[in-house]
């Protein structure tokens, strides 16, 4: 088969329209030669300077915004990790062979985040259509000059002026988002645990909402102390829909197995209980869980599933076993009290147990054996590595590179 691979850096200087990347600094780190061309700058100009040293407003003009707007549009891309597309811009720009000259120019720009393992922005995608000439053109057809200018000016002022106030209504939308974001973040934090609740113990979590979430979703996790012995409880869960009413489900239920853990003889038995508890919460329909209880003193892994994808357990050699031996049906699916399945099986100390849910391995048109066996692969080429490092290194092997478009915890606990 030939070679295919892609030059990506002669993609990027291809690419149709002015495009940029910025540092979190705001600083040009490439520019592709359109951008050059239409900018007016070289690319000494450019690269590696700070993006409002180079286009500054116009100081002749106190009434000018274009700096303001777009230094707010890519702080908010820095901030929230999501894409943003501005309202036309007009945002004179000083000719560069004649300082102290600005030209009217009007920019229709979008900003979109380019996240890293860590799920920070490491750059800005800032990509710019002019449309100049296309405001210009607007009064160059027929009648006289005075008349064409005067048409020509209405459609400017009139399309400026929609534009103005297209921002301003979007940013009273992006205000709106960050209050329910706010009340978001404090629900998720309020209901979910620590990274490190369980003592002695190494564990790493990650949690990751679908792409446009408010950065809550319906997957949980947990991690107890159990009462007897050196025993753990470790468990996730998954409700149905995303944002802040999958969130109060969670936390309903989260909160009732981890109650449930640390009196019931075994995980068959707190999903019992938690399955009847959710069949009186609204939104619990179609949840699953998974629950595992660890026995250091044993070196045994007792579970349960009610209806959620198996754990899987990473011996040291390599060998990795899906846990799919007492798997049941979703929690609000079992009305009568007959009683749910559990199994065990041994570990060897330095094993490693790993606790997920769908977001991680499912993917539209694609088999789920598929994903599983890339989990699979993953943790056995990995399974060296420290608890915190694997976690990013599965992250970013399984997930997307724009995001997932279903929530994702995830729990690692070295055995």
């Amino acid at each position: 088969m030939a070679d295919t691979a892609i030059d990506y850096p002669a993609v990027f200087q291809a690419l149709p329209g002015m495009v940029a990347l910025l540092t979190p600094e705001l600083v040009y780190a490439d520019v592709n030669e359109e951008f050059v061309r239409g900018s007016g700058r070289s690319r000494e100009q450019l690269v590696g300077r700070y993006l409002f040293d180079v286009f500054p407003d116009n100081p002749n003009d106190p009434a000018a915004t274009g700096m303001r707007n777009l230094e707010a549009s890519l702080y908010r891309v820095l901030a929230t990790g999501e894409r943003d597309t501005m309202a036309l811009q007009r945002y004179d720009v000083e000719d560069p062979e004649r300082p102290g000259e600005w030209e009217e120019r009007y920019w229709s720009p979008v900003n979109a985040p380019l996240l890293g393992p860590d799920g920070k922005v490491v750059l800005i995608v800032h990509r710019v259509e002019e449309v100049t000439e296309l405001i210009r053109a607007r009064g160059r057809g027929g009648g006289s000059r005075a008349g064409r200018n005067s048409r020509a000016r209405v459609l400017e002022a009139e399309l400026y002026t929609r534009a103005r106030e297209l921002q301003e209504l979007n940013e009273r939308l992006r205000l709106a988002h960050s209050r329910e974001r706010e009340v978001a973040l404090a629900l998720q934090e309020a209901m979910l645990p620590a990274g490190r609740q369980v003592h002695h113990h190494r564990a790493a979590v990650r949690y990751r909402p679908a792409v446009g979430a408010l950065n809550v979703c319906g997957d949980w996790y947990d991690l107890v102390d159990l009462v007897g012995g050196h025993r753990i409880g470790v468990s996730v869960g998954d409700v149905v829909g995303h944002g802040l009413p999958a969130a109060g489900v969670m936390g309903q239920l989260r909160s009732a197995l981890s109650a449930a853990s640390r009196v019931a003889a075994g995980p068959a038995q707190a999903l019992d209980v938690l399955g009847r508890y959710a069949n009186v919460v609204d939104g619990a329909e179609s949840a699953t869980a998974v629950t595992t209880f660890v026995d250091f003193d044993r070196n045994t892994v007792t579970y349960s599933s009610a209806g959620h994808l198996p754990p899987v357990l990473v011996h040291p050699d390599g060998r990795t076993e899906f846990l799919d031996r007492a798997t049941d049906t979703p929690l609000d699916a079992r009305p009568d009290p007959i009683p749910r399945p559990q199994a065990d099986t041994a570990f060897t100390p330095g094993a490693t147990l790993v606790l997920y849910t769908d977001g991680l391995v499912e993917r539209r048109r694609e088999d789920i054996d598929v994903g599983l066996d890339r989990l699979a692969d993953a943790l056995r080429r990995h399974r060296d590595q420290d608890p915190e490092t694997l976690a990013d290194t599965v992250l970013l092997e399984l997930l997307p590179p724009g995001g997932a478009t279903d929530d994702t915890a995830l729990v690692i606990v070295r055995l």
